[in-house]
């Protein structure tokens, strides 16, 4: 089977008012797990390491037409795009960024309930955003079990407990 990975990077994360600067944010979705990265800009010159270090070459990468992502064929991907702008969503041969659509929406909505956030701690809302996004088919028993298992081998490996 294909891999297949969706790619994003045309969004800009809004903190609360009175920062100076957006943050702009990376991401990408493989088998409907995400992966989201805090990014200086969106040019190819950032994006292209990126790519290579999270995406196998000869995977099949899924994006919009966004200008950063030109070249990505003559870097050993196979490149579907969707035009959104266009009004398409998906291409005849069903290639889409809709899983990323999908933990946009989730991540948005659960940011504009905090009301906004401070631009220092969007890390760290980030983080636990693309954790409950990639474990949202768990129970929270699961989750916290998951969670304290975590916990647990993080802080043997540093061994502070026993």
């Amino acid at each position: 089977m294909e891999k297949q990975t969706e790619i994003s990077a045309n969004w800009s994360c809004k903190t609360r008012p009175g920062n100076s600067k957006d943050s702009r944010v990376w991401d990408l979705c493989r088998r409907g797990k995400v992966w989201a990265e805090i990014v200086p800009d969106v040019e190819a010159a950032t994006l292209s390491p990126l790519i290579k270090q999270r995406v196998k070459r000869g995977s099949t990468i899924c994006s919009d037409t966004w200008k950063s992502y030109t070249g990505i064929a003559a870097k050993g991907y196979v490149h579907r795009m969707v035009e959104h702008g266009k009004g398409e969503y998906s291409d005849s041969k069903g290639n889409h960024i809709n899983g990323l659509e999908g933990f946009w929406g989730y991540l948005k909505r659960r940011l504009a309930a905090k009301g906004g956030i401070r631009k220092k701690r969007l890390p760290l809302y980030l983080a636990e955003y693309v954790w409950r996004y990639n474990h949202r088919i768990m129970s929270v028993h699961e989750k916290t079990d998951k969670m304290l298992f975590l916990l647990r081998s993080m802080l043997l490996s540093k061994n502070l407990v026993a």
